[in-house]
């Protein structure tokens, strides 16, 4: 990293009276925000609060209605993203702008402004990913990678920038504890360099270790400021909620002797991409009323797996898979589904949801059979525009309603409804990829109790997740997956989360140092 001057005066960015307004909602009401130099700034809110349009607005993805913005000292209009870049602010997305035809290296040259800088390019990659622990071989084309490998690139794209205000939107969702403390690590260099970091997360207890201030938001406008350190975890999710955080309850029981309701036997299949991960002879089982928890690093046959449950993979072995005793490996999803099996991919923006849909016709997309929105080969629009508001109303979505396009919910609202399409179907097995990722505090706690209530009524549960603290607080078992095979699931109450990271990062060292 090249030396930042850190002796100016002044705040590096202020936000003075932003507005603005979409139709049908005021994203950012009246916004003043201050960013001080070498300081780390959380921004706190609901999904929906606001906080998005914000710091896009801060990027120059979109303009403001109202308001100005100073940037060190001098009032200016960020014209674009390059105009941001120029002036020393970079950005990670929570959803990647990345061209996914494209490799690491050229996605990266992108992002450059001066072509002198995409000399010898490659070579500073693999430099500076392996410097801050986040792996990335250039010559990979996108397509190819799993979501925590696509936020590696988003992240070593904007430190190759040596920004002067370094925008973070969720950035540990894929880490394991031990790669999040070596981000923090690098992101407190950054800070006593002189790069001001604006953090959004919604993992409160790292906001609580890593930032030295906090804004909080909600509905657009904002109600407090804070150090978060001298909040607790659980204050700090109740000023973004203005209400009481009810404790998650454990009252489930399962119930020892019961037949499994999803049993996976020596599962084995090739992935469908080149730099994939095969899985090698995956077995266990899950019994009514329980929650297993399958964690593992990004790229390690994750997403293979839950093609493979859900049908999309077809496995040739119908003895691989089955759905309450029935063999179901070599069927497809609707065949699957009508078993009893409901899934929620990782990627909820164009695999769990098509964008350009309206949120009514995303559930029927998968609840066509099991909701009867369709009968005689007519669609019965009444029955699907009703299903989507019921989700939309038990899972508080945050939108103008079931004609409303997927594309224009947020992340975390986005993922309740898609939770949601999939709980009420009533699944007697449910798997579900990164069920909270992005998703604020109050509706991770919503699908945590929606999941649990599933699995009280008898259903079997896996969740496919990145986030230990998650699978620590729902899950009932844990296995890790690493290099395409499963370890042997054991009860949540015998593991710890540092033994656990431990596991799944070492594998993923090895598989890294042998890909680079």
């Amino acid at each position: 990293m090249l030396d930042r001057a850190t002796s100016e005066a002044g705040p590096i960015l202020s936000l003075r009276g932003v507005t603005k307004q979409y139709p049908g909602c005021l994203a950012n009401d009246h916004v003043d925000l201050t960013v001080g130099r070498n300081e780390i700034h959380a921004l706190l809110g609901e999904n929906g609060a606001g906080k998005s349009t914000l710091v896009k607005i801060i990027y120059g993805v979109m303009r403001p209605d109202a308001g100005e913005i100073v940037w060190q000292g001098e009032k200016v209009t960020i014209e674009s993203p390059a105009h941001a870049r120029r002036l020393g602010i970079g950005m990670v997305f929570q959803h990647f702008s990345l061209f996914e035809s494209l490799t690491v290296a050229q996605n990266i040259a992108l992002g450059i402004n001066d072509p002198a800088e995409r000399v010898g390019l490659e070579k500073r990659i693999i430099e500076t990913s392996r410097e801050y622990g986040l792996p990335l071989v250039p010559d990979r084309t996108v397509h190819d990678l799993s979501v925590g490998e696509r936020q590696r690139i988003e992240i070593v794209r904007c430190l190759l920038q040596n920004p002067r205000l370094l925008i973070m939107d969720e950035p540990t969702s894929v880490l394991t504890p031990q790669e999040a403390e070596t981000l923090f690590a690098t992101l407190r260099r950054l800070a006593a360099e002189g790069c001001s970091i604006l953090y959004i997360s919604h993992k409160l207890e790292e906001i609580r270790a890593l930032c030295d201030t906090a804004t909080i938001m909600r509905l657009g406008r904002v109600v407090a400021h804070c150090n978060p350190r001298e909040k607790s975890a659980k204050e700090l999710a109740e000023l973004m909620i203005a209400a009481e955080l009810e404790p998650q309850a454990r009252s489930r029981r399962v119930v020892a002797d019961a037949a499994p309701r999803l049993a996976v036997e020596a599962l084995t299949v090739a992935s469908p991409n080149p730099f994939g991960a095969d899985l090698k002879s995956i077995s266990f089982s899950v019994r009514p009323g329980e929650i297993l928890g399958i964690a593992g690093i990004a790229g390690n046959g994750q997403n293979e797996l839950m093609d493979a449950l859900s049908g999309e993979i077809p496995t040739g072995q119908p003895d691989a898979i089955r759905i309450d005793g029935t063999p179901v490996g070599h069927m497809g999803p609707r065949e699957r589904r009508a078993l009893g099996g409901c899934f929620v991919p990782e990627e909820r923006n164009g695999h769990g949801a098509v964008g350009a849909m309206t949120l009514s016709d995303n559930g029927f997309l998968t609840a066509a059979a099991r909701k009867s929105l369709a009968r005689f080969g007519f669609v019965r629009h009444g029955r699907i525009a009703e299903f989507a508001r019921d989700v939309i109303a038990r899972y508080d979505v945050r939108t103008t309603g079931p004609k409303a396009q997927a594309r224009a919910l947020s992340g975390g609202n986005l993922q309740k409804f898609l939770v949601g399409r999939e709980i009420l179907q009533a699944p007697t097995v449910l798997v579900v990829n990164q069920p909270t990722w992005g998703v604020d505090a109050g509706a991770a706690a919503a699908i945590h109790r929606a999941l649990a209530e599933l699995a009280q009524n008898g259903a079997a549960v896996v969740v496919i997740s990145q986030d230990l603290d998650e699978i620590f607080l729902v899950c009932d078992r844990i296995a890790v997956i690493a290099g395409g095979r499963l370890s042997t699931p054991i009860p949540v109450a015998e593991a710890t989360i540092e033994q656990i990271g431990l596991v799944m990062g070492g594998t993923q060292a090895k598989s890294e140092t042998a890909h680079v």
